[in-house]
């Protein structure tokens, strides 16, 4: 920060030691920031420079500390103005007033340095490839009836299907010839599921595709089901805990679910050694700015390895069917904090930023996002599989 390196004796005037000095680092400054250098850094940079020639000109005739005060002032405004994304990304971790201020903040110019400083460190632990990850939405069958999503069980008016074993192994297949290295399984809470029956895909995976990882996004299942399935070959699990805020999580769901057994849930991943995952959906329904920040902070408190995050979606078929749609940049703003606290986590572009921006997957990436997910679903039944 430019502040750091001025100094300003106002009892005797300034020096031309002091100028000197302040034109020297100022100048060093310049030269070792990374571009692209910010537009108001370099401003000042090039303002001091000015001073500097036209006071030393005429040093002796100016006894006044004025320049000095104004100058302070402004560098201070300068230096400060990017300090919270430098210590973001420093100690990856901000108070919770500076983590709201950021989500609430109207400076384009920070939240373009939020977005910058994020996509600088995705590049730096993940290189410039986009992890790209297989997903088969094996069952829109669900138990639940949450209020947000397309596919509970009161909708009436999905039209319901479940893959076979032998389809989703299909879709292995296409995967591997397209070169990916994962396979994400994800479905609904489908009663037809059993322990055994996805003990028994896994395994088959596994087999068939041993250097292949294999993700599981099935939902709220007994512990025993956890550890079979990971014995059988699964490598990760996501398990999107919703809101970290128990009373917001019982105004999205139905009696019957609770917080409580979504944590325990995510504890118990961990635990058995599972790459875990979680997230939020960004503007929910009752969803505050402090409700943010309180995922912000559940997110730090559990580590996971993977964090997924997307825009809420309203479907037609739901109870929340004239909700307004969550906010895509406040999503990405998000994104590029997470990146910032959790530098090495596989953050995903999500679909449903592509829903409600043309470009919203390419936003996400440039946020900080590191992974998409294309679908190998059949196409046949990829519309069924509708949660917004």
């Amino acid at each position: 920060m430019l502040v750091n390196h001025l100094y300003f004796d106002i009892s005797r005037g300034i020096s031309f030691v002091d100028y000197a000095t302040i034109f020297l680092l100022t100048n060093i400054k310049l030269f070792r920031e990374k571009p692209p250098l910010r537009a108001m850094n370099f401003i000042a940079i090039l303002c001091t420079n000015l001073i500097l020639i036209v006071q030393m000109k005429c040093i002796d005739s100016i006894k006044s500390p004025t320049w000095g005060i104004f100058f302070n002032i402004f560098c201070i405004f300068v230096g400060m103005k990017y300090d919270v994304i430098d210590r973001l990304r420093r100690e990856r971790s901000l108070t919770d007033v500076e983590l709201r201020e950021l989500l609430l903040s109207a400076d384009t110019e920070l939240i373009a340095y939020l977005k910058e400083q994020a996509r600088e460190v995705a590049v730096g632990v993940f290189g410039r490839e986009i992890k790209s990850r297989g997903l088969i939405e094996i069952s829109n069958y669900c138990r639940n009836n949450c209020l947000y999503c397309g596919i509970r069980a009161g909708n009436a008016d999905v039209e319901r299907y479940r893959l076979s074993a032998e389809e989703i192994w299909e879709c292995c297949e296409q995967g591997d010839l397209l070169g990916f290295q994962t396979f994400v399984l994800q479905g609904g809470e489908d009663v037809r599921h059993t322990t055994e029956w996805v003990e028994m895909v896994v395994k088959e995976i596994r087999r068939r595709w041993p250097e292949k990882a294999i993700t599981l996004s099935l939902g709220e299942r007994p512990d025993e089901d956890y550890q079979r399935w990971f014995d059988a070959g699964a490598d990760r699990y996501l398990l999107r805990h919703e809101t970290a805020n128990a009373e917001h999580y019982g105004r999205l769901h139905p009696e019957g679910m609770s917080y409580e057994n979504r944590v325990r849930c995510l504890q118990t991943l961990k635990r058995i050694g599972y790459e875990t995952g979680t997230g939020m959906m960004v503007g929910s329904p009752y969803q505050t700015v402090d409700d943010l920040v309180g995922d912000l902070r559940f997110i730090e408190q559990l580590q996971p390895q993977m964090i997924g995050i997307g825009p809420f979606v309203s479907h037609r078929d739901t109870p929340f069917a004239e909700c307004e749609n969550g906010s895509v940049e406040t999503t990405l703003r998000l994104i590029a904090i997470l990146r910032l606290m959790h530098p090495e986590a596989n953050i995903p572009a999500t679909t449903s930023l592509g829903t409600l921006a043309t470009d919203g997957r390419e936003q996400g990436i440039m946020a900080g996002a590191n992974v998409v997910m294309p679908n190998l679903s059949p196409v046949s039944q990829r519309k069924k599989y509708a949660l917004y």
